[in-house]
């Protein structure tokens, strides 16, 4: 069955450069493939995203059932607020006017839809390693492409092309994000505070806990690249009943550490969770060669 290209992602192309050679821009080519110029050639899975990232294991990802857990999740609205946090940074006083937003560590691209929801001339791309979870990226926003990519490379992007750089939850580059960025953009980085989830990791001891020197080393890392702009503390109180908490442990990477029966079998109870984070958003400094290095940051 002959692949169709997903428009989202044809109308992306323009800012996406060849993995392989880093130079050339990628085009449709035959049997539903991306190529370049060069010769090099990336499939597009038929289930719209594009699948850059080959010849390498990526680095992690979310399995089906952790994606599973989270659509769940997300879609029952739990962190919603946390949502519109993002969209209203991502905005800033550019509401109404058409950008370009770079979503890496997308996951099923919630957070992308939100922000491309709030800003309608927008064009959206998502970059993560899980193919479950690009397969809902793929189709979380008519005006969302998706991209199989690891956050621990070069991004497979031209430089100064991007309005907007999503960080949610996830790994940071912050020489790439730098690099792609127009220097009137905008980087967005959503991350938890020490009383995120307290609730349950009391309860899951085994849960991956929250680094206290988290914060000093985010701003260590973004320093040399990028100054705050705006911050916003989202924190709220959240009921759970018994399956929004297994899927909300279930979703993170503590699900790697802990089964989903293991959780059944202890009572994890409902009950009321604080959901705490921090979200910022920075503004690039100044290209300079003497203070931008390619640092990369998992913080």
């Amino acid at each position: 069955m002959p692949v169709s290209f997903p428009p989202a992602l044809v109308r992306s192309l323009d800012l996406l450069r060849c993995p392989a050679c880093r130079t050339h821009r990628l085009s449709p080519g035959p049997r539903g493939t991306l190529r370049c110029p060069a010769g090099h050639a990336f499939d597009v899975a038929r289930h719209g995203y594009a699948a850059l990232l080959t010849g390498v294991r990526a680095t992690s990802g979310d399995d089906a059932g952790m994606v599973r857990a989270r659509e769940r999740f997300l879609t029952g609205g739990g962190y919603a607020p946390v949502r519109r946090a993002v969209a209203a940074l991502a905005a800033g006083s550019r509401a109404g006017r058409a950008d370009t937003v770079l979503d890496v560590g997308c996951g099923t691209g919630y957070y992308l839809a939100g922000v491309l929801d709030r800003l309608p001339g927008a064009r959206g791309l998502g970059l993560d390693t899980s193919v479950r979870a690009l397969r809902a990226a793929a189709r979380a926003h008519e005006r969302a492409a998706a991209a199989a990519w690891d956050v621990f490379r070069p991004l497979p992007l031209a430089d100064a092309v991007v309005d907007v750089v999503l960080d949610v939850f996830a790994p940071r580059s912050p020489a790439e994000f730098h690099r792609v960025l127009r220097p009137t953009g905008r980087l967005v980085v959503v991350r938890p505070t020490e009383r995120h989830l307290a609730e349950l990791r009391d309860r899951v001891p085994a849960m991956v806990a929250v680094d206290p020197g988290k914060e000093r080393r985010l701003h260590r890392a973004l320093d040399p690249f990028f100054e705050a702009a705006d911050d916003e503390r989202v924190e709220y109180r959240m009921a759970l009943g018994a399956t929004e908490a297994l899927d909300l442990v279930g979703m993170t990477p503590s699900a790697r550490h802990v089964s989903r029966a293991a959780l059944e079998g202890g009572g994890l109870l409902p009950g009321p969770v604080t959901v705490s984070v921090l979200a910022t958003a920075y503004r690039p400094r100044p290209r300079s060669r003497s203070r931008l290095t390619g640092r990369r940051s998992s913080i």
